[in-house]
């Protein structure tokens, strides 16, 4: 669908002013909207798996940890597939937050996959400039990924932030010199970047993210000793069909959540970066932008 034929389509949850200003800038941020009930059970459940992680020693299929993580200090980089970790997150996933992606896909929403981001007070935890699209290219650009602030985020704990417009540019290519994926743009396309036009996204706890496939962005390192966790929900428009496999998959990908299965795919004549087969596993966007692999 068209972004016009999507705002033809009544609101569920956003604005009508906030859906303009998804398709114009490529992102939008709606502070506060997470009611706190619902903040008190996801963050009961994020401490539970944190408590857990102390347990392990190396990185697995539920926790990405980074160097130096140890059962007295537990320093996580991600939780892998939190919807299939606990029924908590996934009956998050399914809830508001697929209204929310209707008001901005369409009426008919497809679920693609799940993560909890940590920042935990490193300068290695900054995340570079990237675009999703490169990670898992579909047939068309319908396709955004919405975060939620988990506790209160300020610029002194690594907010996420976005290059407006960038989603109507181009797309980068997120392999080096080498051929090696890295998962970010090349220092020669982030320097040009005009850092005086980034717009970062501070809010309290229960404050949404969202952007596109397309949009540009990065989160810099937090200066806070307490972690910044941000639970990240990835939905695509029904007749948004994959081409690669999916980097992230759990057992929901693909899962239906609202609307009707498209018939037809619909493609977008632009093109986009094929990323790596991912069909051997993957494990995060901290292990390919610090090089500790070569799968990403």
């Amino acid at each position: 669908m068209t972004p016009e034929a999507i705002l033809a389509e009544p609101a569920r949850v956003l604005t009508q002013a906030q859906r303009e200003h998804y398709f114009e800038y490529g992102y939008v941020c709606v502070e506060s909207l997470i009611p706190r009930d619902t903040l008190d059970k996801l963050n009961a459940v994020t401490q539970r798996f944190v408590d857990l992680s102390r347990q392990e020693t190396q990185s697995g299929r539920v926790f990405d940890l980074a160097p130096g993580h140890s059962a007295k200090k537990p320093i996580i980089r991600r939780f892998k597939e939190p919807d299939d970790i606990d029924p908590v997150y996934w009956d998050y996933a399914q809830g508001i937050l697929a209204d929310v992606a209707a008001d901005l896909v369409g009426p008919a929403v497809v679920f693609h996959h799940s993560k909890l981001n940590f920042k935990w007070y490193d300068a290695s935890d900054k995340v570079h400039w990237h675009q999703d699209a490169q990670f898992y290219p579909h047939t068309n650009y319908n396709v955004l990924a919405i975060g939620t602030y988990l506790m209160d985020t300020d610029m002194s704990n690594g907010p996420l932030a976005m290059l407006p417009g960038s989603h109507n540019g181009p797309l980068y290519d997120q392999y080096d010199e080498n051929g090696q994926w890295t998962g970010c743009l090349r220092d020669a396309d982030a320097e040009v970047i005009d850092m005086s036009q980034v717009v970062y996204l501070p809010g309290p706890a229960g404050s949404i993210t969202i952007h596109n496939c397309r949009t540009a962005h990065f989160s810099p390192s937090s200066q806070s000793p307490e972690p910044r966790p941000l639970l990240i929900n990835a939905y695509t428009a029904s007749d948004a069909k994959p081409y690669t496999p999916n980097p992230a998959k759990t057992s929901h990908s693909g899962t239906l959540l609202r609307g009707e299965p498209a018939r037809w795919a619909d493609h977008d004549p632009r093109p986009c970066l094929i990323p790596p087969d991912w069909s051997g596993g993957y494990s995060s966007i901290y292990a390919a932008q610090a090089g500790e692999d070569e799968e990403g």
